[in-house]
């Protein structure tokens, strides 16, 4: 099961740290809490304060495009609900209905982030998904 505890704390994490830069942020803050609660209640106050102080965070690096440390959050997450799914296996159905809920199609946990430099006569090409490049 460790594999699949893993895939689902990398996609949790991820997608968690995405959505609390979006109107989604109070259903994220709410379902995690309500989780950890009736999962670990002796926990659920300190992962509400770590959401409330990662959001933080997280709106502080997206203004200064600091990308290590919404890395760093990420993992930091993904650590959190790994340890979670461990201690405690029935999490992981309801965490895997949580981040459903939150975000349907799983467009937060995929995430392109591109960095490029060409000088001289150089080209780049780039692209988050498909690309088609007809030169003449």
């Amino acid at each position: 099961m460790e594999p699949e505890v893993t895939a689902l704390a990398q996609s949790a994490g991820t997608t968690l740290v995405t959505l609390m830069a979006t109107d989604a942020w109070q259903r994220v803050r709410d379902g995690l809490t309500q989780l950890w609660r009736r999962m670990q209640p002796e926990r659920a106050e300190t992962v509400a304060a770590e959401l409330e102080a990662g959001r933080e965070d997280v709106l502080a690096a997206m203004v200064a495009n600091d990308q290590e440390t919404l890395s760093e959050l990420r993992l930091q997450w993904q650590g959190l609900v790994r340890r979670l799914i461990v201690a405690r296996p029935a999490a992981a159905g309801e965490l895997r209905a949580l981040l459903a809920e939150l975000d349907p199609d799983g467009s937060a946990a995929r995430s392109v982030t591109q960095h490029a430099t060409a000088s001289g006569q150089a080209r780049v090409y780039q692209a988050g998904r498909d690309q088609h490049i007809a030169e003449r």
